[in-house]
This record gives structure tokens, C-alpha cells and sequence, in this order.
């Protein structure tokens, strides 16, 4: 019997999955277990198993298809088997599908027609060109008549002479000069250009070679985000310091005697985290989300760590870190930094962040400004440790801590506090522990 395998949901949030490869093709048997198409989320990597054996009869998607969650991805059955009926039920799907094809379809057609402009043209003694493109134009000696100019009016532009460059429409200097000044050569068959010219254009165009490399889907959700997160907000940053002496030689106590205690590995940012996760209900506007106009303030420090991964920077989220050990908040933040990297986190498991905490202390950063995560309130930046002098002389290590917030929910001094708290929670590291 027939079945249709419909794209998974992953996770409440989650409307719509891109299929990255099918793992097996159209007319290929398939086990139970066998995976039969890999996807992903705007966050996360999945392979889909087959749940049932038989030849993939149908396929309703290509390779980079967004399908909506429960919508139909193939049909596996058995040679010569009638599938009129599921391809029926599934037919509003791919009609959708066409459509939106047809309408992406429709413009690029246009953009194909104004593609193709006439040759460049000298207007009366005056040619259209900027004054960036005529210096490139005279340093590269690129065959201006061979230009589709883009510019407003007909004008050409430095991206033109880079896009003939590319094309390895290069002529000479004297050329262009001439052509500048008006007098405008006679086109030749191409089969009479000198055998010389491949050769003269492969110095310029290795000069301005490129690589371009499409933006992934978590990149673009990624960008997305960011973008509405500077464009949308009244974001100001607060820089402060504390003196690491305690914090550190507590972390140097964890890696000599931690392993006994089932303790080892826990990392400065372990320790940031744990410390934010307790100062966090203190401070329930930063604690917090803004949606829609209203402060959305949260019972528990849901606390996300921004993960650096091949994919993109994601952020999964220990929950109730208020409640939780040391140990505790360590092993998750290792759990989750290990899941992200491997694509392997549920949506879930990066959503419902009240704030979020980003460190670029390990490669050296002593200060920036982190962008807040949308529609959290607030965002705080570990950074590096750098050696001080107090009054009387002492060297101390000092370290960096940046809290960028949205000075539409929270206000300066509140943020301040914050901060402020914060660094004196760490900077006794020992004593906090005992609360």
C-alpha cells in the first residue's frame, strides 16, 4: 500500500522546513530506517527516516524547496502501484507550488528583457559614464563599447566596466581614450580579434575575480533578524569592568581538584552564565521580551548562549537557570554549544530566550557592542581579561563586560544597575555560590 511522507514539524514555532538533499532519488527502493531526504529549519539539520519500505513513486519537491510543515515531501509504495488518490490530496499543494513559480518566474523574464540593453552609445561629443568608471575604465582598458550600462539615464557605471571585466571585454588604453573622446571603432567579426587579446584580458580579470557564494537559510534568517533588531530598536550599549582575581582563581581551584566534585571543565563562560541566571529575576524589564508593544516579562532566566557554528551563530537556551547548580548550567551549556554545532537541537531548544549572553572574551575582544536577540530586551557581551593598576599600585586582571538594551523598555539607570550588580556578583564568584 501506498503512503505519502509528509515534512515533519519541528517544533511550535517552526511553519515552513528547505529540503538540502534527497538522500535517495525517484524510483529508488528505500528500508524501513533508510533516510530518505535531509532538511532544515531557520536553526537546525535533520535527516527524515523512512518509516515504511518501497520504491519512492513519486516526489513532490526538489533539492532548496521550502514545504510547509505537513505538507506531502514523496510517495513510497510498490511498482505498478495506483497513486491517483494521494496525488490527489496532495494536488492543492502543488498547485500552490506552481503558482509561486509561475510569479517568480514572471519578473525574472523581465529582468532578462531589460537585461539586454542597446550598445553603449555616444550621445552627440558627451559619453554617460561616472567619473569611478573612467578611471577604472582608463587603468584596465576594458572595450567600452562592449559596456551595458545600468545607470540612472543610461550612464555607466563602475559595477558595468567591472561586469565586462568579468566578461573579459578588454581592449586597450588608447582605445578607451579614443572612445571617450567620442570616436567610436568599428566592430569587428570576433573571429578576427587578434589571437593577443585572451591573453591581455587574463591579467585584469584575475584582478577583480570573485566567488559568489548563495546565502544559506539559517544566514538569511540570521540577517533578517539582525537587521530588524538595529532598525527597529533604540539600542545603547554600557561598558564596565570588575576584577577577575577571585572568578579566576576559583576557575584555576575547578581544573586542579573540579574533577573529584564532578566538576571539571567548567569554563569562565559557565560562570558568567550561572551568575547571570541569578542576578536576572532582580531585573524583571531585562529579563524580558517586547512584543507588540507590550513588556513581556519572564517568571524564570532563560538564559540563551550564543553558539558560533559552520552554519551561523544560533542560540539555544538554558531554561530556569535561577535554579539551577553550577554543574548544572555547565552541562548544558555544553549539551546545547554541542547540539548546535552538530544541527541537532529541536527549534525549541533556541526559542523562548528572555536574554542572551555572547562571549568573544576568548579571542581577545576587550569591548563591543553585541546586538540585542529579537524581541528580547537585552543582551550582554563578555570580553577578554586585560591587566589594570589600582590607586596603590597593584596590578589587577581586569574584565569587560558590555550590556547593549532597548532604551524603549529599559531605561538607563535601571540598565546600570544591572551591571553593576553583576559585576560585584562576580567579582566575589565564591560568595555568590553560597546564596
Amino acid at each position: 500500500m501506498a503512503n505519502l511522507v509528509i515534512m515533519p514539524r519541528q517544533g511550535q514555532s517552526v511553519e515552513s522546513c528547505i529540503i538540502t538533499t534527497w538522500q535517495k532519488k525517484k524510483g529508488d527502493r528505500v528500508n524501513e530506517g533508510d533516510i530518505i531526504f535531509s532538511y532544515e529549519t531557520d536553526k537546525s539539520a535533520f535527516d527524515e527516516p523512512a518509516q515504511f519500505s518501497g520504491v519512492i513513486l513519486h516526489t513532490f519537491a526538489e533539492e532548496g524547496d521550502v514545504v510547509d510543515c505537513l505538507a506531502p515531501v514523496c510517495i513510497i509504495g510498490e511498482e505498478g502501484e495506483d497513486i491517483s488518490s494521494l496525488l490527489g490530496q496532495a494536488a492543492p499543494a502543488e498547485e500552490k507550488k506552481e503558482e509561486t513559480k509561475a510569479e517568480e518566474a514572471a519578473p525574472a523574464e523581465k529582468a532578462e528583457q531589460a537585461a539586454a540593453p542597446e550598445a553603449t552609445k555616444v550621445e552627440g561629443d558627451r559619453l554617460r559614464i561616472s567619473p569611478r568608471a573612467k578611471n577604472l575604465a582608463l587603468k584596465t582598458g576594458v572595450d567600452l563599447s562592449a559596456v551595458t550600462p545600468t545607470g540612472p539615464h543610461g550612464r555607466i557605471i563602475e559595477r558595468d566596466v567591472n561586469a565586462a571585466l568579468d566578461a573579459g571585454k578588454v581592449g586597450t588604453t588608447a582605445a578607451v581614450e579614443d572612445f571617450l573622446r567620442g570616436i567610436v571603432p568599428e566592430k569587428k567579426e570576433e573571429a578576427e580579434a587578434p589571437a593577443s587579446a585572451p591573453a591581455a584580458a587574463a591579467p585584469f580579470a584575475d584582478v577583480y575575480a570573485y566567488e559568489e557564494v548563495p546565502m544559506s537559510n539559517v544566514r538569511k534568517v540570521i540577517a533578517k533578524s539582525m537587521h530588524a533588531s538595529l532598525s527597529e530598536m533604540a539600542q545603547l550599549t554600557l561598558n564596565a569592568s570588575f576584577d577577575a582575581t577571585r572568578l579566576l582563581a576559583y576557575r584555576k581551584l575547578l581544573k586542579e581538584r573540579g574533577e573529584e566534585m564532578g566538576l571539571s571543565k567548567v569554563t569562565i563562560n559557565d560562570m558568567v552564565l550561572f551568575a547571570v541566571g541569578r542576578i536576572l529575576p532582580n531585573f524583571p524589564d531585562i529579563n524580558a521580551n517586547l512584543v507588540d508593544g507590550k513588556i513581556r516579562r519572564f517568571a524564570h532566566a532563560n538564559v540563551g548562549c550564543a553558539v558560533d557554528t559552520d552554519r551561523g551563530l544560533l542560540v539555544p537556551v538554558i531554561t530556569c537557570a535561577e535554579k539551577k547548580t553550577l554543574a548544572e548550567v555547565s552541562a548544558d551549556a555544553k549539551r546545547l554549544a554541542g547540539g548546535a554545532r552538530e544541527g541537532k537541537l529541536s527549534p525549541d531548544e533556541m526559542s523562548g530566550g528572555s536574554f542572551t549572553v555572547t562571549n568573544l572574551g576568548s579571542l581577545g575582544v576587550e569591548s563591543f557592542t553585541p546586538v540585542i536577540n529579537p524581541p528580547q530586551t537585552a543582551i550582554l557581551g563578555v570580553c577578554c581579561t586585560t591587566n589594570r593598576l589600582k590607586a596603590d599600585g597593584m596590578v589587577y586582571p581586569a574584565m569587560g563586560l558590555s550590556l547593549t538594551f532597548d532604551h524603549r523598555a529599559v531605561d538607563g539607570a535601571p540598565a546600570a544597575k544591572f551591571l553593576k550588580e553583576l559585576c560585584t556578583a562576580l567579582e566575589s564568584f565564591d560568595l555568590l555560590l553560597a546564596k
